[in-house]
């Protein structure tokens, strides 16, 4: 399975977002730290969950980043997150 699918079906999974995308980025970033030949290390990831409601910018992002832990202790090199609560925005 390709590590933009993976990703997005342990956030569905965690979060049931109203409104996710994933965007693999990895092809900005050749030539720079991190990147490997096959792409799939860089992401962006939009995602909308009332399991934001209430929290923190910072506590949003433990949230996603304890959800894909596995990954971001492999082969995803770097992950920009924009987590918002219904609403917001």
């Amino acid at each position: 399975m390709a590590m933009k699918d993976t990703i997005s079906n342990k956030l569905q999974e965690a979060f049931t977002p109203e409104s996710l995308q994933v965007v693999d980025e990895s092809h900005l970033h050749e030539g720079h730290a991190g990147h490997r030949s096959g792409g799939e290390t860089h992401f962006r990831v939009y995602i909308v969950s009332a399991a934001f409601k209430g929290k923190s910018r910072v506590d949003r992002h433990r949230m996603i980043n304890s959800a894909l832990a596995a990954e971001l202790a492999g082969s995803v090199h770097a992950l920009a997150i924009n987590a918002q609560a219904p609403g917001e925005g």
